[in-house]
């Protein structure tokens, strides 16, 4: 089993910046890519950012790219996602998730955390 916990999530106008981390604890954080996902209100969950392993790949999807950027400290077992350029349309509950490979769909990932609300006033 892996437990993930998300934090960092709040407040902020649209043009402003948030980092979310998402810690790790169980099993080995290296042997797992990391994806952050989120879900707005009434909406389906949708992919934001993955990382492999070791962090030498990262993928993100377009609504996201060049304002967003994923990374990981395995020595410290968490994962971030940095997000500048906030747009209120970036309002949603984030997820971070852990599974053997990166990738954009939810079933790529076994272990999911609870969510960090992110919410971008305009």
């Amino acid at each position: 089993q892996v437990q993930l916990v998300e934090s960092g999530g709040g407040l902020v106008q649209a043009g402003g910046s948030l980092r979310l981390s998402c810690a790790a604890s169980g099993r080995t954080f290296s042997n797992y890519a990391m994806g952050w996902f989120r879900q707005a209100p009434g909406k389906e969950r949708e992919f934001g950012a993955a990382i492999s392993k070791i962090g030498l790949s990262t993928y993100y999807a377009e609504s996201v790219k060049g304002r967003f950027t994923i990374s990981r400290d395995n020595a410290k077992n968490t994962v971030y996602l940095q997000m500048n350029s906030l747009k209120p349309e970036d309002t949603a509950v984030y997820y971070c998730a852990a599974g053997p490979l990166p990738g954009n769909r939810r079933s790529m990932y076994d272990y999911w955390g609870q969510g960090t609300q992110v919410t971008v006033s305009s």
